[in-house]
């Protein structure tokens, strides 16, 4: 893969030297992380519509947070602090699932439970970063709370393609089934759908997709890709098929819009603020939208 990297990337750098592209693309930064967006835009903009639906929004940012506890404890096994996947991964999906396994064996809200979590994790995680503080460049720990296209290498991207690859393996056959487990649960169960299971799969779904996207959108943002551009697709539709394809163009556009217009102006800001403010302003037009066509139809009315 690292090869189809390096000729897209030579590539879209010469057609960038004539003209026939923009000066940004002459960085080949900026070609990966547009890469990068490519991917995450259709994937956080399809299964942001299950979070919404199922109720999940602050679930995806407990995640990332755990996910700097998961650098901490990395760098204390050894791993290398500029792309620690192993201890990430493997803590973030472990607290993602004891998580879910907590919330349906206790009577206490998810909400209430994401926060005990959270509260731990990042108790944990500020206690072992003092550890590993000597150890580390800052600039990496910001790199992880609010992404940076600065710090996407190959091996990032192979692991953005590997999760991509596996969610849309997961979550397709089981998109039905996972939308009707979180509509109606009862009516799920009555045609055999495992409700409990089909839970567990998408903790793991966002669960990946949270921890891949980190070097791009930053733990502290990657919530609000899942949940904004949802939000403004169902401000302007009301079938399912809409929403979902809607959020999906949503979120694409907002992450190659967010990678390209802070290197194309000289602005001095994070990939994961750029796209999510271009997110938000999506949002707001939706918005204007909805109440324009609702005046609109009092009106008629």
């Amino acid at each position: 893969m690292n090869d189809l990297y390096e000729w897209i990337r030579v590539s879209l750098q010469s057609a960038a030297q004539d003209g026939a592209l923009p000066l940004a693309f002459q960085y080949g930064f900026v070609i990966n992380a547009l890469l990068c967006a490519f991917l995450i835009g259709p994937l956080l903009g399809g299964v942001g519509t299950m979070v919404v639906t199922k109720r999940m929004a602050f679930f995806s940012q407990s995640i990332g947070n755990a996910a700097m506890t998961g650098v901490a404890i990395g760098v204390l096994l050894g791993e290398s602090y500029t792309e620690p996947y192993v201890s990430m991964f493997g803590f973030c999906i472990l607290f993602g699932l004891l998580l879910n396994f907590t919330k349906n064996r206790t009577q206490l809200s998810s909400d209430t439970l994401i926060g005990v979590f959270l509260s731990v994790s990042l108790a944990v995680g500020a206690s072992l970063l003092l550890f590993v503080s000597a150890r580390v460049n800052t600039h990496i720990l910001e790199a992880v709370l609010f992404g940076s296209v600065l710090t996407v290498s190959d091996t990032d991207m192979n692991v953005l393609l590997a999760v991509s690859v596996l969610v849309l393996a997961m979550g397709i056959p089981l998109f039905n089934q996972m939308l009707l487990a979180s509509l109606n649960p009862s009516l799920a169960r009555v045609r055999g759908v495992k409700v409990d299971l089909m839970e567990y799969i998408f903790v793991f779904m966002i669960t990946l997709l949270t921890v891949a996207c980190l070097k791009i959108v930053g733990a502290v943002l990657v919530e609000a890709l899942l949940l904004i551009p949802a939000a403004a697709a169902r401000n302007v539709t009301s079938s399912m098929r809409g929403f979902v394809l809607l959020s999906m163009l949503f979120s694409t556009l907002s992450c190659i819009a967010g990678v390209l217009i802070p290197m194309q102006y000289d602005l001095p800001l994070p990939s994961g603020g750029a796209i999510i403010m271009v997110a938000a302003c999506i949002f707001i037009l939706t918005t204007l939208i909805r109440v324009t066509f609702a005046r609109f139809r009092e009106a008629r009315a």
